[in-house]
């Protein structure tokens, strides 16, 4: 696939999962492998409702200059595609009925069809403490998604990494993952006022 396709459907992506709230405005990293030792991602300036060109830089797997304008997110991404064949497109966002369901629970179990049938169980991984969590994250991120299996991962009070070789079944993951955590929770708010 040629970068100029492959940037426009990160393009097109990123603006969809900003309107959703999935990034905010400079938070948020999504990338796409080019080739077996490189990968585009967006730049740390990258405001999600308007990636383009500029926002987007690609960056060879042996460390350079452009390393510097890309992601802080951008070491993470790069451990998950040189360990994980599979890896086409990775993700990181923080949907917020995810995000805020991880600080109370440590598995989401969806009640709804689309998240059982899709989804299933996911656990939610502990960080532990947010103060050393980027320098543990590079290794930590790519090691769970070996040894689980998986090619989600929610971690608590951060987001969502997730990976795929086809970038619309990523995007309906995380969508579906989404709208199963906002049920979750507005069923939990029902079942409280309901003895109010």
């Amino acid at each position: 696939m040629n970068r100029d396709n492959l940037k426009k459907k990160l393009s097109t992506l990123a603006l969809s999962m900003f309107r959703k709230d999935f990034f905010g405005i400079y938070h948020g990293s999504i990338s796409a492998k080019t080739e077996s030792n490189r990968f585009i991602i967006n730049t740390k300036e990258a405001v999600f409702d308007a990636i383009d060109d500029k926002n987007l830089i690609e960056l060879y797997f042996k460390k350079d200059y452009r390393w510097n304008q890309a992601s802080i997110d951008s070491n993470i991404h790069y451990s998950i595609y040189s360990q994980i064949s599979d890896a086409k497109f990775i993700c990181f966002s923080m949907p917020p009925f995810t995000t805020a369901y991880s600080l109370e629970h440590n598995i989401i179990t969806p009640k709804d069809y689309f998240g059982f049938k899709e989804i299933g169980s996911i656990e939610i991984v502990d960080p532990k403490q947010f103060e050393d969590w980027y320098e543990r994250a590079q290794s930590e991120i790519s090691y769970y998604f070996q040894s689980k299996k998986t090619d989600i991962m929610v971690i608590r009070g951060y987001g969502v990494y997730t990976y795929n070789r086809d970038i619309h079944e990523m995007a309906k993951k995380i969508a579906i993952l989404e709208k199963s955590c906002r049920l979750l929770l507005l069923n939990s708010t029902k079942s409280d006022t309901a003895f109010d």
